[in-house]
């Protein structure tokens, strides 16, 4: 073989296997995805730690996570709806959370900052409400149902509401729903 013929073989396998890392013969891996979000809705009971009845209402959630593990969440629980007792606990919460993925289970914690809104109606009187800076302690589970729908199995907050007379108020808020994945 002549020094030409070589050099000639020695560039056509190069360019070949230089070729294969850039053909778009298979498909980019889901991992990566630049971020995760979704959005949904569901259903709150809060016990409010004011009254010995639990209130209700609806929340509606967005999360982003921006990393496989690690995103933010924000939450609006408007559990002001169901008031056997006159009462409502409204809270507006964001906050940075942690996610293990597992297949189809997703558990999750989540540390989240914000306001609460306190209400209340006696018989004869207008409706009061006040505004206070809280934070709130939580996790849950959400399961793929389908590939863009998320069933949000449980989701759990102990909130603490420090500026609330006299020693401030910790209401534990449950939600259940669903969010459809972008």
């Amino acid at each position: 073989m002549t020094a030409l013929k070589k050099l000639l073989l020695v560039a056509c396998l190069v360019s070949f296997l230089g070729s294969a890392a850039t053909s778009h013969a298979q498909a980019n891996a889901t991992s990566e995805r630049v971020a995760i979000m979704q959005i949904g809705g569901g259903w709150s009971i809060t016990n409010p730690d004011y009254a010995q009845r639990k209130v209700q209402g609806f929340s509606i959630y967005g999360d982003l996570d921006f990393k496989r593990h690690w995103g933010i969440e924000g939450d609006i629980h408007r559990t002001s709806i169901i008031t056997p007792t006159h009462i409502g606990v409204d809270s507006y919460l964001l906050g940075p959370r942690y996610v293990y993925r597992r297949n189809r289970w997703n558990p999750y914690a989540k540390v989240l900052f914000g306001l609460g809104r306190f209400k209340y109606k006696f018989d004869n009187a207008p409706e009061a409400a006040y505004t206070y800076k809280i934070y709130a302690f939580g996790g849950g589970l959400d399961l793929y149902a389908t590939k863009r729908i998320n069933i949000r199995a449980i989701d759990f907050e102990y909130q603490k509401w420090p500026g609330y007379p006299t020693n401030g108020l910790t209401p534990l808020v449950y939600s259940f729903g669903a969010a459809y994945a972008f």
